[in-house]
């Protein structure tokens, strides 16, 4: 399993803008993936999971990967993330 945490920066969190492209980019991997926030854990490449969990500025998120591209996958999200200007 391969796992990064991330603070959130961007104002207004995790909205559905980046929501759709941190999907659609988990979508792309074969790994299992998921989103853990305030200890509740859902499906990344579920946009009604990922919207679910209404992670505001500073929170506090990890992403995780099980598969046979997991270290890939986790890299991809970190790049969107830096790239939307949700973390630093």
């Amino acid at each position: 399993m391969s796992e990064k945490t991330f603070t959130i920066i961007d104002e207004t969190g995790i909205h559905a803008r980046p929501a759709t492209l941190l999907v659609s980019t988990a979508s792309k991997f074969k790994s299992d993936m998921q989103i853990a926030y305030k200890g509740k854990s859902v499906n990344l490449k579920s946009i009604m999971g990922v919207m679910s969990l209404g992670v505001p500025k500073g929170g506090e998120i990890t992403i995780s990967a099980t598969g046979e591209d997991e270290a890939e996958a986790v890299d991809g999200l970190e790049a969107v993330l830096k790239k939307e200007g949700l973390v630093g």
